[in-house]
């Protein structure tokens, strides 16, 4: 790479961990520029998915706060993601592209709807949570989304803030940090089979890596300051743009 190429995937680090911070989908930045800088599609996924860990981690720790009280939570989904990421890795190195990124447009989409009606969705399952643990359905959703995760990643933190929201009795800023945390996650188990037998473009690993983490902290200082209903609007409109990317690629 260029210098100027070099910059290019740093800055897309910075926008992409900011965004995944807040909502999720930052791959649709980062992603689409290692494409542009050369690297072919599968060791650009597998660089850009190594590379957003520390980025990832950034956030969680900018969310630390709204994590009190989750941790039985968080330890009973994380098998769940664990699990489905390893899957979904496995399955990027043998199933082809195409057939994947059809029901990855779908899921954006579903999850959405899930985060723009999820105040009515929640009263609507209310009766239905329990004690707000949400049941089989919540880990199962879960490890769905370590699959996609695993898979290509972009969305999967609407995907989970959508799942999370209509199962749990939380609220929103609470949700976006459980989600945080299972993104890393599914992008650190996927990253560990990556490394171990795919092959890795480490320079743009490092690039994007630096600027993930820069991203990371400064999207979970404002993200923690959105209120719901903006958070909301802000989760449905990367959304829609994550859909248009896929329909367009």
């Amino acid at each position: 790479m260029t210098p100027w190429e070099m910059a290019a995937v740093v800055a897309a680090g910075v926008a992409g961990g900011a965004i995944n911070s807040v909502v999720g989908s930052g791959s649709l930045i980062t992603f689409p520029t290692l494409l542009a800088v050369g690297l072919p599609p599968i060791t650009a996924n597998v660089s850009n998915n190594i590379g957003l860990v520390p980025g990832g981690l950034a956030g969680v720790m900018g969310y630390r706060a709204e994590l009190t009280g989750q941790r039985a939570r968080l330890l009973r989904l994380a098998p769940a993601s664990v699990v489905g990421s390893l899957a979904g890795a496995v399955a990027l190195l043998t199933l082809p592209e195409r057939t994947f990124t059809a029901i990855v447009t779908v899921l954006v989409a579903v999850s959405c709807a899930m985060v723009l009606f999820q105040p009515k969705l929640g009263a609507l399952f209310a009766a239905r949570r329990g004690q707000g643990n949400g049941g089989p359905w919540l880990w199962l959703g879960a490890f769905a989304a370590g699959v996609y995760g695993g898979y290509f990643g972009a969305g999967q933190g609407i995907l989970l803030i959508g799942l999370l929201s209509i199962l749990l009795a939380d609220g929103l800023q609470r949700i976006n940090a459980a989600k945080n945390v299972l993104v890393v996650l599914v992008n650190g188990a996927a990253a560990v089979l990556y490394a171990l037998v795919a092959h890795v473009d480490w320079v743009a690993v490092l690039l994007v890596a630096a600027g993930s983490m820069a991203g990371g902290f400064a999207g979970a200082r404002v993200g923690r300051r959105l209120p719901a209903p903006v958070l909301r609007g802000v989760v449905v409109c990367i959304g829609v743009v994550a859909i248009a990317k896929l329909l367009t690629s």
